[in-house]
């Protein structure tokens, strides 16, 4: 199991240090926004979380 809980902690903080590099600080308020929704299940932070991502993602685009 704490084999398990490695991968899972070097996953989490892959994926933020990628989001960071790619998006900057508003990305890492973005990710934070919606994984503390999730886990407050609190569907608006979650969903303001999830639209600043996709508003950052789609911005080149728009």
């Amino acid at each position: 199991m704490p084999v398990l809980a490695l991968v899972s902690a070097v996953f989490v903080l892959t994926s933020e240090q990628l989001v960071q590099w790619k998006y900057g600080a508003t990305g890492i308020v973005a990710l934070l926004l919606l994984t503390l929704g999730i886990k407050a299940k609190s569907p608006s932070v979650s969903s303001a979380g999830a639209v600043l991502l996709a508003l950052l993602v789609a911005g080149p685009a728009l």
